[in-house]
């Protein structure tokens, strides 16, 4: 029964879209009320520009209300701009690697220092191979 709950919660919690700035947190309270009790709205906001940023997250009592109000208010207008309303999707980052950056041992050198320590090293091996191979060049030609 527990593994459902979150299946369960995640089916109660929309994302909509579309939001003309016009918009407020009342008056999407009001155009989703009618489909049934609403527990919680979330409009991300910019604080560049002052308004929110297009889009929301709201989320119903009862998944059952939700799918509701995703049939009739995905594609409708709402202050003259065509809503996307649909299911809610967790944050997915996925970078290409299940593995966090600092786990690495390059990351943890460049982070440290250590790897500029190490490409300092190696060049003042070259230098010295190169300074060597000058001298016995220099000790060749002049015999």
């Amino acid at each position: 029964m527990s593994s459902q709950a979150p299946v369960l919660q995640s089916r109660r919690a929309l994302y909509i879209g579309g939001l003309d700035s016009g918009v407020e947190e009342t008056t999407l309270r009001a155009a989703f009320l009618p489909f049934g009790p609403i527990s919680s709205i979330e409009m991300p906001m910019d604080y560049a520009s002052g308004s929110h940023k297009g889009f929301a997250f709201l989320e119903f009592v009862d998944g059952e209300d939700a799918a509701e109000a995703i049939y009739n208010m995905d594609g409708a207008e709402l202050f003259g701009k065509t809503l996307t309303v649909n299911i809610a999707q967790a944050d997915k980052m996925n970078l290409g690697s299940n593995k966090a950056v600092w786990s690495t041992e390059e990351w943890f050198k460049e982070q440290s220092g250590m790897k500029e320590d190490e490409e300092r090293k190696e060049q003042e091996k070259k230098q010295e191979i190169d300074a060597k191979l000058l001298k016995e060049k220099s000790l060749v030609s002049g015999i």
